[in-house]
């Protein structure tokens, strides 16, 4: 299960990338070693989103879809479809 302070932990170390990133092209480093560096901060990013996910859909989705309630059910579920809908629009 994702602890908060995890997630928190890598976003810091993704900002101190993005800032290598932005200082590379400020220096006109080379534009392949630029856009790996980027590569590499998105696939952080994405660790980040999937380990929010995997938290959510284990506490906020099982508690919906095993209540009583359906249209919490219904939106949990909607949100979850969405959330790999975007992902897919990448």
């Amino acid at each position: 299960m994702m602890k908060h302070e995890d997630a928190v932990h890598r976003l810091k170390n993704i900002e101190g990338h993005i800032r290598g990133i932005q200082r590379m092209i400020e220096e006109g480093q080379y534009c392949i070693d630029v856009i790996h560096q980027i590569h590499a901060a998105q696939a952080a990013l994405n660790k980040v989103s999937t380990m929010i996910l995997e938290g959510h859909l284990n506490s906020c989705a099982i508690t919906a879809i095993r209540g009583d309630n359906l249209e919490d059910r219904e939106r949990v579920l909607r949100e979850i479809a969405d959330v790999f809908d975007a992902a897919t629009k990448v």
